[in-house]
């Protein structure tokens, strides 16, 4: 679809790879509504993007309230919305044993039924539009099961299998389902853990940016699917068929995400408690 058709939702808007999407976007002609349950962040991206008039336009949603994800998509649909890109995710890393059940259901809540209810709330209406897209954000982890994200891989995973069900169902139909996979990228959804991490295992890190020109592109294009960069695009296609090797080269790194992971689950449960006694 070309940029200047677009009218894009794009959930978890405010920040990160959902704000770099939603300037990439606007950049090139298109109209956005910023989705985000942070007030204060969205009235700051509202006001970033305030030279581009009336092609911005932005709504507080919890995604995971039914009420207020029905009010979304009563808005998004008066808006005219052809195009829905799932950005919107949480990512606990840590040992599986050691996060808690509250992260695991928050984890299943917002990566998966979260997008997985509002493409179903919105889908009459995209069915309706001359040409639609659904653009579903995912991960190299929807690929390739990582130590440490056992929560978040499965989640995207779950993302994964979706696209592809629902584009499978919706062929011949006005609306196309797309996946994109970036690995790893530099937003607040990472901690200082994980980028130090990912520093002692040499595992690069990319700006928001390149994931946003990679959905632009996408979007474009209209082909199904993506996984930002290289290597991790080999690795995901050798492990879909070849496993065993990818098992070989992550084992070797264990010991060292074993480590970091340890270290985050404390600082998770540092966060918790220092919560607790703020309240």
């Amino acid at each position: 679809m070309k940029p200047a058709r677009i009218r894009a939702l794009i959930t978890g808007g405010a920040g990160g790879i959902g704000s770099a999407i939603a300037a990439e976007l606007l950049d090139a002609g298109a109209a956005v509504m910023l989705a985000d349950m942070n007030e204060l962040a969205l009235a700051a991206a509202a006001g970033r993007f305030a030279s581009h008039g009336e092609r911005i336009t932005t709504a507080g949603a919890d995604l995971g309230d039914p009420a207020s994800r029905a009010a979304l998509c009563r808005k998004a649909a008066d808006w005219q919305v052809n195009v829905l890109v799932n950005n919107a995710g949480v990512n606990h890393f840590g040992l599986y044993d050691e996060i808690t059940t509250a992260q695991i259901t928050q984890t299943v809540s917002i990566n998966v039924l979260a997008p997985m209810l509002l493409i179903h709330e919105l889908l009459p209406h995209l069915k309706a539009q001359p040409a639609a897209q659904i653009l579903n954000m995912g991960s190299v982890f929807g690929s390739i099961g990582y130590p440490g994200y056992a929560a978040y891989s499965a989640s995207k995973f779950a993302i994964r299998g979706l696209s592809e069900a629902l584009r499978r169902e919706l062929a011949g139909s006005s609306v196309n389902v797309q996946y994109l996979a970036p690995r790893a990228t530099r937003t607040p959804i990472n901690t200082t853990t994980v980028e130090q991490m990912n520093a002692e295992l040499k595992v690069a890190m990319d700006p928001p940016q390149v994931v946003a020109r990679a959905a632009r592109r996408l979007l474009e294009t209209g082909s199904a699917s993506a996984v930002v960069g290289w290597p991790e695009k080999l690795f995901a296609r050798i492990n879909a068929a070849l496993p065993g090797i990818v098992d070989g080269a992550i084992i070797r790194q264990l010991p060292i995400i074993r480590r970091y992971a340890q270290r985050g689950c404390e600082a998770s449960q540092d966060r918790q408690e220092t919560r607790r006694q703020t309240v």
